[in-house]
């Protein structure tokens, strides 16, 4: 029997409903600030269509254009500026930035309290810590889609293959915050497949497509597929795939799929934590 899909496209559409009764209910306006720099295309897209969602959630967008020429100090004068100005409760950061701006150091200036993509070394630190924090998006997306199996998690064996600043270490410590028994590993692991093997959740976020093939994965096993990579297809043109073999399906009993798993609810998770920002 193949694995259930675990649909992050529907998962995130009523995540998004939920924002926009929140925020009826509050009578108070939202908005999300973001900063694009330069004139990258797929950034740009990506702003464009990010104000759609924004706007079916009920959230006002604000761009906050600077030209490609704009180097670390006028990138941080604009963000240490919307750190101060009350009316902006939610700061995010499209990128990339030019190549010449530290792009770290630029997150770590936004304001823990508006920074809703969660990437300023506070709040990663507040995860662990298990303080009320805004909690990196596709982490908080991850942890939503494995709990929307209705898995109960105390107990469970999780393996993590990744460990990223912001996807695999903080989803394992929200995990172990779940009494989950957690093993972080990464593409270099040894043995890998039979840790995976054994695990009763299994999250792929390593950034190597098709790396979790099917006899490394328990029956019934939930699959979580956080990568996205762009490779070649057989017909030669360009094609998006994930970190887990397709045919790793007719063994999990859940399954992410790629596109159309986390990224939405990474988007969903970002606009809840806007709602987050400006409501609390």
């Amino acid at each position: 029997m193949p694995a259930k899909v675990i649909d992050g496209k529907a998962i995130g559409a009523q995540v998004r409903t939920e924002i926009r009764k929140r925020i009826e209910i509050a009578k108070r306006s939202v908005r999300l600030d973001a900063v694009l720099v330069g004139d990258d295309r797929a950034a740009a897209i990506y702003a464009q269509n990010q104000a759609k969602t924004c706007a079916e959630a009920g959230i006002e967008y604000h761009l906050h254009s600077l030209p490609a020429s704009c180097g670390y100090d006028e990138i941080a004068g604009r963000i240490l500026l919307m750190n101060t100005e009350e009316s902006i409760k939610a700061i995010m950061l499209h990128l990339p930035l030019p190549a010449f701006v530290d792009t770290e150091r630029i997150q770590s200036l936004i304001a823990p309290e508006k920074d809703v993509e969660g990437v300023n070394p506070a709040n990663i630190g507040n995860v662990v810590y298990g303080h009320r924090s805004l909690v990196p998006c596709t982490a908080l997306a991850t942890l939503e889609m494995i709990e929307s199996t209705g898995i109960t998690l105390r107990g469970s064996k999780c393996v993590i293959v990744g460990a990223s600043n912001i996807v695999g270490k903080p989803i394992a410590v929200l995990l172990m915050r779940a009494e989950a028994t957690v093993v972080s590993a990464n593409k270099f692991t040894k043995n890998l497949s039979a840790l995976t093997r054994e695990a009763d959740v299994v999250v792929a976020a390593a950034g190597v497509p098709s790396l979790i093939k099917p006899d490394w994965i328990k029956p019934g096993a939930v699959v979580v597929d956080v990568g996205i990579n762009r490779i070649v297809g057989a017909d030669g043109k360009s094609v998006t795939v994930g970190d887990v073999d397709p045919k790793v399906a007719e063994v999990a009993g859940w399954m992410s799929p790629v596109p159309g798993g986390v990224g939405p609810m990474t988007v969903a998770m970002l606009l809840r934590n806007v709602a987050e920002a400006a409501l609390r």
